[in-house]
């Protein structure tokens, strides 16, 4: 079953990590065994604590949702060992269970050797038509392509090499035979005798068991015994070479699972090869691919949990099949391509809407998964103070906490105290919680950090709006802010560089040494936002 992954936007929050962990858990509840919880950025200190109290792990890290070879329902024929012969290899070509003409042949430890198609197989037996010179046959596989039995088992011989001699019944008088040699015969007592008498390399006896009493004593001469006649055997003969000495081995073009499609196109239209191998991530040879499977490919399914803006979710989107959005944010730029399930509310948190989803479907949370969900609209709500808050949000927490058997206000309490100044460069500390938004054509980044006491950050401010200028001048923001907001103090330090004319207007202050601090102001969404979007609009 191919994977559904819920991921939150980019630079997580606990909202977003654990609605993602805690809708992936509701939904395989259900039945839906497909999701999986999914990241795509770092953990703050904040959730790593939260996540690490309640015993989850962190979400898998999810780079990208762009089309990759893995996502291909791409062949998986058979794998060919570089030692099999090409008698073996030709029946697997034409059996039903290959499926496609071009098989890939690996070494010993599965990695790419060479590819095989039906044209290098007649190639090779059009050169020996007119030729009777063997060449390092492997005894191995000569025994198995003339379902043939080794009558002197104790042969030190291994492989074989010389002269093919096809010495027939109609043929008048004895073939000219030599240490070199490799005799075909039929039930021909003088013919036996005399490579035996001439220690040639191989004596095959076709159609005929082989009289002991002529082979009895101690031989150099290797020898077999055949059902086949001697026209087969002469063609099954060549046909034990190892598939390494005919496969193709110079150019090879083979993809990753891990290649994105797109890259696997443009190289596809610079060669004319019909078939491509596909290696895993230890270079081990896993199917391969033709042209045909680029025209359909599966795209990776997702579920946006916390936001629904293209800038803000895992890079490859608009690659990938979009199923449900669970929000509560503004609705903004990301499109499907099919109607999808969209829930979106005005409450403070993201999990307090799925708290309210195991209610409804009646899935009862377990003792850790609550205490993570109250601790998310904590969070997000900061303890109740942010006017994004709402009734519901606080009644949500309420039944976790009951449930989980902890309380709020100390949960509360734990979650501030995690200190963002105790490691971490300055660049983690900005880019922990920092979203970017377009409004009326102005481009703008917003950090936030929150703590109970942002004085040790606010002595940092110089350093941080050297970051700010550097970053603003680098990407071609309009404007970066930074929101250091203080849970006891119900208000934020307001750090801006850029267009300090329209932040002061929209907040009505006048900022000294690019700061300001806003008493009440706690909402990046709620306060921050609306207020340039309304100046701006």
């Amino acid at each position: 079953m191919e994977p559904i992954y819920i991921t939150g936007h980019k630079n997580p929050d606990t909202d977003s990590i654990v609605a993602a962990i805690s809708y992936a858990m509701l939904k395989n509840a259900l039945g839906e065994r497909a999701y999986i919880a999914a990241r795509i950025g770092e953990l703050s200190d904040q959730t790593e604590m939260l996540l690490k109290k309640f015993d989850f792990p962190a979400p898998k890290m999810l780079r990208t949702v762009r089309t990759q070879v893995s996502d291909l329902d791409y062949d998986t024929p058979p794998i060919l060992s570089a030692a099999v012969s090409v008698y073996h290899a030709w029946q697997t070509i034409v059996s039903d269970s290959a499926g496609v003409p071009t098989l890939p042949v690996t070494d010993e430890d599965g990695k790419l050797y060479g590819m095989l198609t039906p044209e290098e197989i007649a190639s090779y037996d059009m050169r020996f038509i007119k030729s009777s010179q063997l060449e390092g046959i492997p005894l191995f596989n000569l025994l198995a392509c003339l379902d043939g039995r080794l009558i002197n088992a104790a042969t030190e011989q291994t492989v074989l090499s010389g002269s093919l001699v096809v010495a027939l019944p109609t043929h008048t008088g004895l073939p000219d035979i030599t240490e070199e040699s490799v005799v075909l015969c039929g039930n021909q007592p003088e013919v036996i005798k005399l490579a035996l008498e001439k220690k040639a390399a191989a004596l095959i006896v076709c159609e005929s068991e082989v009289d002991a009493t002529l082979v009895a004593g101690e031989y150099t001469t290797c020898i077999i015994s055949t059902p086949y006649d001697a026209y087969a055997a002469s063609r099954l003969v060549f046909f034990a070479v190892p598939v390494s000495r005919i496969c193709r081995k110079e150019n090879l073009v083979s993809f990753h699972l891990t290649d994105y499609l797109d890259d696997v196109r443009e190289t596809t239209l610079k060669s004319r090869f019909r078939s491509y191998p596909i290696l895993d991530e230890n270079d081990r040879v896993v199917g391969t691919l033709s042209r045909f499977h680029l025209l359909r490919p599966k795209r990776k399914r997702v579920v946006l949990v916390d936001h629904n803006e293209l800038h803000q979710s895992v890079l490859g989107l608009e690659q990938a099949e979009i199923l449900e959005i669970i929000d509560h944010h503004r609705l903004a730029e990301v499109e499907t391509d099919a109607p999808v399930y969209v829930r979106n509310e005005p409450v403070g948190s993201t999990c307090t809407i799925i708290t309210s989803m195991y209610f409804e479907r009646g899935v009862m949370p377990s003792k850790k998964l609550a205490g993570l969900l109250a601790a998310a609209i904590v969070s997000d709500t900061i303890v109740f103070k942010s006017p994004t808050s709402t009734l519901v949000d606080r009644a949500m927490a309420e039944r976790m906490a009951k449930i989980a058997g902890i309380s709020l206000d100390t949960l509360g309490q734990e979650i501030f105290s995690v200190s963002p100044t105790d490691e971490g460069s300055l660049e983690t500390l900005y880019f922990t919680d920092f979203k970017q938004f377009q409004i009326a054509g102005h481009s703008l980044g917003i950090s936030q950090i929150t703590s109970l006491d942002t004085e040790a950050l606010g002595e940092r401010k110089s350093d941080f709006v050297e970051l700010m200028e550097r970053e603003m001048e680098l990407h071609k923001y309009d404007m970066m802010l930074l929101m250091l907001t203080d849970v006891l103090k119900e208000g934020t330090l307001l750090i801006a560089v850029g267009d300090l004319d329209s932040v002061e207007h929209a907040f009505s202050v006048s900022f000294k040494n690019h700061a300001a601090f806003l008493p009440g102001v706690i909402s990046r969404k709620k306060q921050i936002v609306p207020a340039l979007s309304l100046l701006w609009g």
